[in-house]
């Protein structure tokens, strides 16, 4: 699709994936700003520590070269010159490194992406490379570079220019109050600059952002397509939760001829209870249903010949604490025993499952004593 036709603005999915692969924007006049900040405030902090450091160390040097002089002597004192730079540099070092990216993540936030550092062909291909260095883009970039320079130089140099008339009075004075003026004028040149490179940085961030939003630009049509291959998505996804939920509910109904009894509301709740005392230690829901689920468990119970007793409050109770394929709560084993001794009774009575209420409070019984 040509440039032209991209007049659509990014979508969300557009720019998570360009953010994936690396592509966001960043200004580095202000990762610049934000080093420069952290620096000059280090280096007030710890310069007179360095001042302190050198001085010892240039008055060690005097006396050891005072009482003897050798090769041995130079190379040891440059080796401690060398571990005394290394140690003031270090902190100031760390501190730009963090700057660097507190300055970054403050512009896209956290990102880490790998793609960016993926060794590619094109990159390397000298022909590309060579139309690249010498694209409009980086003659652009060149030329934003340099007029940043020659502003921040401008504005210095004019407010240099405006200390000179006060150089002369100066010139006279002591060498304490000399270097007072010096400070505060070293300062207000600091502090203006700073603004100046906050602006430009601010301004080099937005231009950025823009320049990044309008290269993700769509078109229509890929914005559709979009549309279409993310709500073709959500169709598979809800596809598959109802071939899920079905096939949940197929197993579900297929359990409940195992049950004992199916327990209801009696029009509303309706609950399938499971107790085979020689496999399980507590009776299990092996189905649960309100409205027209509760109308085919009771179906399928009548099918099957399953005993259906009325117990609103526990049918109630099953259905809201107890999840399929789940034993019962220990603090409903009273209100299921009384269950399953009607159940119990009833079965005695069609001659079916003989001493089954034995079992059933035993294994209540021990389950109780496990649990406590």
């Amino acid at each position: 699709m040509a440039d032209e036709e991209k007049t659509q603005a990014p979508t969300h999915r557009k720019i998570e994936k360009a953010r994936e692969e690396g592509s966001i924007a960043k200004s580095p006049d202000l990762v610049g700003f934000a080093g420069l900040v952290v620096g000059l405030l280090l280096l007030f902090i710890i310069f007179p520590f360095w001042v302190k450091t050198f001085k010892g160390l240039y008055i060690e040097c005097i006396k050891l070269f005072s009482i003897d002089f050798d090769i041995y002597l130079v190379f040891s004192l440059s080796l401690m010159l060398l571990k005394i730079c290394a140690l003031c540099a270090l902190p100031f070092f760390l501190a730009l490194m963090i700057a660097g990216v507190v300055g970054n993540v403050a512009q896209f936030g956290f990102l880490l992406s790998f793609k960016i550092i993926q060794p590619k062909i094109d990159k390397i291909n000298p022909i590309k490379g060579a139309k690249n260095l010498f694209s409009l883009k980086k003659l652009l970039d060149g030329f934003m570079i340099t007029l940043k320079v020659c502003i921040a130089f401008g504005i210095g140099f004019f407010i240099f220019i405006g200390f000179l008339d006060e150089i002369a009075g100066v010139s006279i004075s002591p060498l304490k109050q000399q270097l007072l003026w010096f400070y505060h004028k070293a300062l207000i040149l600091v502090g203006v600059l700073l603004g100046v490179f906050l602006v430009m940085g601010v301004l080099d961030f937005l231009i950025k952002r823009y320049q990044y939003i309008k290269s993700l630009r769509m078109s229509k049509q890929e914005v559709k397509d979009e549309f279409k291959q993310q709500e073709g998505n959500q169709e598979v996804k809800a596809k598959i939760r109802q071939i899920m939920m079905k096939n949940a509910m197929n197993k579900m109904m297929s359990s409940i001829p195992t049950a004992n009894v199916v327990v209801t509301n009696p029009t509303h709740y309706a609950v399938a209870l499971r107790f085979d005392s020689e496999k399980e230690s507590a009776p299990i829901v092996v189905a649960k249903g309100i409205d027209h689920l509760a109308v085919r468990i009771k179906g399928i119970a009548r099918e099957h010949e399953i005993l259906i007793i009325e117990n609103p409050p526990l049918a109630r109770e099953l259905y809201r604490l107890v999840d399929v394929d789940r034993m019962i709560p220990v603090e409903m084993f009273e209100a299921v025993v009384e269950l399953f001794k009607q159940v119990a009774v009833l079965e005695e009575q069609r001659g079916r499952m003989p001493g089954f209420m034995q079992k059933v409070e035993e294994k209540i019984q021990h389950q109780k004593v496990a649990t406590q």
